[in-house]
């Protein structure tokens, strides 16, 4: 465990380096706004989804850093965006986040607001950044033949309403209720949590050069290790130690959030983690050689604990 650490915050600081590369200057009419996004996407965090992006792009033979960084760059931009909007007064109203004070406390829940649109927005400007690294990427069995164009479709598809924001969608639709149904809620994890990390995993392996059946299978690792992580966050949020996980512990039962725990239990949630992270290490076996990096880190994510 000692040397996967090490190795994970050699790969995070790679992380870092890559995506505070991408980030805009903090100047002009609209320095107040670069402020507060920079602010948002340098307050730290796992670096799990453009981490999983790299990962897969060298598990399948991606070799040129120009092709993916960008991509990585915008995956994160898209998460932060999506967790300062998720901390707004309107939404979860939270004061801590990755261990410091949340965008809106810090700069009004306004700016935070424009920050988000900003990050979102941005990422897709950072993203086109790699078009000319991607010319020369062989043609996909697709509709889409263009890998550039496809990794494009794959962050925009499940950043959007039929991904990320649908299952932001149906979690606020379901507060308050109590007769939530396990397929909502498989719904809102798979959505919610699970889709950028499906998008991760699926744009390294497209801009690798991965072929369709591989792709497939990365997408239900995406799916299993999204579903398995925001269960896990279920339970920390339930037994978690606040000092380690940089927030409150208890919003869930705070803003009458149905999760898996309150549907199915401590116990068989902890059962369903496990059974999905041993699905996820077996369709990761028939994708690429053997790769213990990768296999280490998808079963730290889905038994974290923070």
């Amino acid at each position: 465990m000692s040397e996967f650490n090490d190795t994970l915050k050699t790969k995070v600081s790679e992380c870092e380096g890559l995506i505070n590369s991408f980030l805009p200057k903090e100047e002009g009419y609209q320095k107040k706004v670069i402020e507060a996004m920079n602010y948002s996407i340098m307050a730290g965090g796992k670096r799990l989804r453009p981490m999983l992006m790299l990962e897969f792009y060298r598990l399948l033979g991606g070799r040129d850093e120009k092709v993916i960084a960008p991509f990585m760059a915008a995956m994160e931009m898209i998460h932060t965006y999506s967790l300062v909007h998720d901390d707004l007064p309107a939404m979860d109203n939270d004061e801590y986040r990755r261990g410091r004070k949340t965008t809106h406390i810090v700069y009004g829940p306004g700016m935070a607001t424009l920050a988000g649109d900003g990050l979102l927005n941005y990422a897709f400007e950072t993203a086109l950044k790699a078009y000319p690294y991607c010319k020369n990427l062989p043609e996909l069995d697709d509709e889409i033949e263009d890998r550039f164009v496809y990794a494009l479709h794959i962050l925009s598809s499940k950043a959007g309403i039929y991904g990320m924001v649908g299952g932001q969608c149906a979690d606020i639709e379901c507060e308050g209720r109590q007769d939530i149904t396990s397929h909502e809620l498989l719904f809102i994890h798979e959505n919610k949590t699970g889709a950028l990390i499906e998008a991760s995993m699926m744009i390294g392996a497209v801009l690798s050069g991965a072929d369709k059946e591989k792709l497939s299978m990365i997408e239900k690792i995406g799916s299993n290790v999204g579903i398995a992580f925001q269960i896990q966050d279920d339970i920390l949020d339930v037994e978690g130690d606040e000092s380690v996980i940089g927030k409150p512990v208890g919003s869930d039962e705070k803003n009458e959030k149905v999760t898996y725990v309150t549907l199915h239990g401590m116990e068989a949630s902890k059962q369903e983690v496990k059974r999905l992270s041993k699905e996820a290490e077996s369709l990761l076996e028939k994708v690429g050689e053997d790769n213990k990096f990768l296999s280490e880190l998808i079963e730290y994510l889905i038994s974290r604990n923070k």
